[in-house]
């Protein structure tokens, strides 16, 4: 039986004030496990009129208080990831021991992490050219934020603006996907267990209407987004001189070198490539070989693959679970459909796979020969593929990663220091991991592209969500 679900809106469950609800079925097993309530206008203006009420309280807070405070958060998320993660991938469709388990475990770090930097997010003093003054400066919080998030990373995504959002004293919205926000609302209780006061969280699923409207409140001060960068560049056209934080697109090219360790770059690379069913913003999105190895590697990849296992992701030999949704699935099918018209060779898998509840389960897909000019190569793909392009020297294959605008993180294998730095000094990414996969990912990470696709997110995100304050006085005239 499916279950009933309540919108979280001003730390009060509710079932909001619209008159629809999202059926939502799981693409793992395709049954209809929950009904969600779309949020209304009504219900925007409840939340943000909660949040405008308790951040200017909470704003007042000291720093070590509201450590305190994310510490407990922390605690209470900790007694439910196993039911999270279950919720998790009924709605999402990631395996879930080989990857549920660990990214709500992973939750808690974004509390943690925000408690400890918030604890020493200090200020400073600055000389001035005045004998008789003393100038400081103080981090304020911006006020009241919407968190707008995507499907992919549907419960860990929004904590890293709701983690440090919280603890800098602002208050969050946020409006996840109503096709993947059961797990995040149930998350939720959590904050009403560590004593989180009342109307600095809301959670209010809904579509594009409600984002649109959120973005364009006069009552929200900043905007956190991560998705596509065309919904980006939409949401940065509305939002006018609001604050934000904005984390879109990849394509993550891993380049491997004539030098590099093929073996490993083949392992990681087709890792990149299935983790999440390459749903990921890092994901490795292609492959720049150098032709010296290139047919090594697309041996070694094939090899890798065979250690993928597509099935039941409650299942725990499966390391690849069904796409979360039918949009993704068609845009696999049309850029592999693309690939091979112009002459790329699927090598593997290459189409969706049969005998499962849904059709949403994808083979692991490797194309070889990929031209440029292909839609698997240009744009995100987001789905279990992994492309393989072939250059005749490093000078080309820097050329080649450089070619895109979604430039969030590269990944180069050698065993050459040299040449490592020689390829991070030229490609064209806000992060490049050496002989690791595109998909590495540490929660205190810097993390933002270099190519339009980020305005600001990583470790120095605690900064982020505060406003800079100047404090001058006059010490002269003293009688």
């Amino acid at each position: 039986m499916a279950e009933n679900l309540k919108l979280y809106i001003g730390g009060e469950w509710t079932e909001g004030t619209g008159e629809t609800f999202h059926e939502l079925v799981s693409p793992a097993t395709g049954e209809h496990i929950a009904n969600v309530p779309l949020a209304s206008a009504a219900d925007i203006e409840r939340a943000v009129a909660a949040a405008r009420v308790a951040q200017d309280e909470f704003r007042h807070w000291s720093a070590f208080e509201r450590a305190a405070l994310m510490h407990r958060i922390a605690d209470a998320v900790s007694e439910s990831v196993a039911e999270i993660a279950r919720i998790q991938t009924l709605e999402q469709g990631k395996p879930y021991h080989a990857e549920s388990i660990d990214d709500i475990a992973e939750a808690n770090q974004y509390f943690i992490n925000a408690a400890e930097d918030v604890k020493r997010l200090e200020g400073r003093v600055i000389p001035t050219t005045d004998r008789n003054k003393r100038m400081f400066t103080f981090n304020r919080p911006i006020g009241v934020w919407a968190a707008i998030t995507p499907w992919n990373f549907p419960v860990t995504i929004p904590l890293e603006y709701v983690g440090p959002g919280l603890a800098t004293g602002n208050a969050v919205i946020v409006k996840p996907p109503e096709f993947t926000s059961w797990g995040l609302l149930k998350l939720a209780e959590a904050f009403d267990a560590a004593g989180v006061p009342k109307g600095l969280v809301s959670i209010i699923p809904g579509g594009a209407e409600i984002g649109e409207q959120l973005v364009a409140h006069d009552g929200i001060d900043a905007i956190g987004f991560t998705g596509s960068s065309e919904t980006g560049r939409r949401i940065i056209s509305q939002m006018g001189i609001k604050r934000s934080i904005m984390e879109m697109s990849g394509n993550g090219p891993t380049v491997v070198t004539a030098d590099a360790n093929v073996e490993k770059a083949a392992e990681l690379a087709v890792y990149g490539a299935h983790y999440n069913a390459g749903q990921v913003c890092c994901a490795t999105e292609r492959v720049i070989v150098v032709d010296e190895v290139h047919d090594e590697f697309v041996e070694l990849a094939l090899r890798a693959a065979k250690q993928v296992k597509l099935g039941d992701p409650f299942d725990e030999a499966t390391n690849l679970g069904p796409l979360c949704n039918e949009p993704t699935a068609a845009k696999m099918d049309r850029h592999l459909a693309d690939a091979a018209d112009r002459g790329a060779s699927i090598v593997a898998g290459g189409h969706r796979a049969e005998g499962f509840p849904t059709d949403l389960y994808y083979e692991f897909t490797i194309i070889d020969q990929v031209p440029e000019a292909a839609a698997v190569s240009t744009e995100e793909t987001f789905g279990p593929v992994l492309p393989i392009l072939s250059v005749a020297s490093d000078t080309d294959a820097v050329a080649l990663a450089n070619r895109t605008h979604l430039g969030l993180q590269a990944a180069v294998f050698t065993s050459s220091l040299q040449r490592a730095f020689w390829y991070a000094d030229r490609v064209r990414s806000g992060t490049v991991v050496i002989n690791d996969s595109t998909d590495f990912w540490e929660t205190f990470q810097p993390f933002g592209g270099a190519a339009g696709t980020d305005t600001g997110w990583g470790r120095g995100s605690i900064e982020e969500f505060t406003d800079p304050q100047t404090l001058v006085i006059d010490i002269g005239n003293v009688r």
